[in-house]
């Protein structure tokens, strides 16, 4: 008898310990970063260094940045060693910069991306990662491939027919809860954003729940969330700057030497230090646990700026927020 009740508790024990570990009640934690734009900044590896610093502290389930991210040469080896520093699943979307002086092919290529768009799952969510580097014509639909896409802002930014088939594919074949990575926001700056955002309603009403929750995005290095028909859509500001789009008096800021070798900082205005957010997702809702930073100076209100660029808000943080999942 005493053998028997024994058996009994060493299984009751056993298939404790086996839900416990694959419970769907255990959290999944992620850190996002976007627009480090690294090579192009003074104190670059430092702000790299300072991101997977965090999401190794934090032990989060992966680490994803949403493009814009370093040059792919030999001066950014050392950048790209940093990067992966972070010992855990590290998960790349393409940016527009990130096209500057390569094709797709060459970029997905140099750092082990699997495809310009892709799916993944961890626990109880199913990830997307879109590519919104498409030129449209109004004819055929081309991909952005050695800074190309400086042409009319009507011709750039599109999801092609092709990914958004697979898209409504993709959401059809999973029954987790959907989350998205874009560097284009669907909400606002994509050119068709309206088709994708349709395909994530249309899903969302075929499933008769709120399948598709939340849409991250970054480009704009801004910060805002939104809710559009039921789906927040979150912008994930830069890491490093605001881009003004005219001088900003830099040479406030740094010494010749750097601004003769960093050009790009003659028309921005730099963070402090650097900015990311760590993402808390569990079956109820989604927490997302932002960092604040403040303008080098001189500041954008020195500068007589306002407070947003077109419709971004001009800000130096991202901003906590908690989307529910019900």
């Amino acid at each position: 008898m005493k053998s028997i009740l024994y058996s009994c508790i060493v299984l009751l024990c056993t298939s404790l310990s086996f839900v416990s570990c694959n419970s769907s009640d255990e959290p999944l934690k992620f850190a996002i970063v976007s627009d480090l734009h690294a090579s192009a900044m003074p104190d670059g590896k430092e702000r790299m260094q300072t991101v997977v610093d965090v999401a190794n502290k934090e032990n989060v389930d992966f680490l994803i940045q949403l493009g814009d991210f370093i040059r792919l040469d030999s001066a950014s080896r050392s950048l790209n060693a940093i990067w992966n520093e972070y010992e855990g699943e590290k998960y790349h979307v393409l940016g527009n910069h990130d096209l500057d002086t390569y094709t797709k092919e060459e970029f997905l290529k140099g750092f082990g991306i699997p495809n310009r768009y892709y799916s993944f799952d961890k626990g109880d969510f199913h990830f997307i990662v879109l590519d919104g580097n498409n030129l449209y014509d109004g004819k055929e639909y081309r991909h952005y491939a050695k800074a190309n896409y400086f042409v009319e802002s009507g011709m750039r930014a599109f999801v092609d027919p092709e990914q958004l088939e697979w898209l409504i594919n993709d959401l059809a074949a999973t029954d987790k809860r959907c989350i998205l990575f874009s560097h284009q926001s669907i909400d606002s700056f994509m050119n068709n954003g309206d088709k994708v955002r349709q395909v994530l309603e249309n899903e969302n009403k075929r499933t008769g729940f709120k399948k598709v929750v939340l849409a991250f995005s970054g480009h704009n290095h801004s910060n805002y969330t939104k809710e559009i028909n039921g789906i927040a859509y979150m912008q994930i500001n830069s890491a490093s700057y605001v881009w003004v789009g005219k001088p900003t008096m830099t040479e406030k800021r740094y010494s010749k030497a750097i601004n003769e070798k960093y050009p790009l900082l003659r028309h921005s205005i730099t963070y402090n230090k650097p900015l990311y957010a760590i993402v808390t997702l569990t079956k109820d809702k989604i927490d997302v646990k932002g960092t604040q930073a403040d303008f080098l100076p001189p500041t954008p209100r020195e500068l007589g700026l306002r407070d947003s660029i077109d419709i971004y808000p001009l800000v130096s943080t991202i901003a906590d927020a908690q989307i529910d999942l019900d």
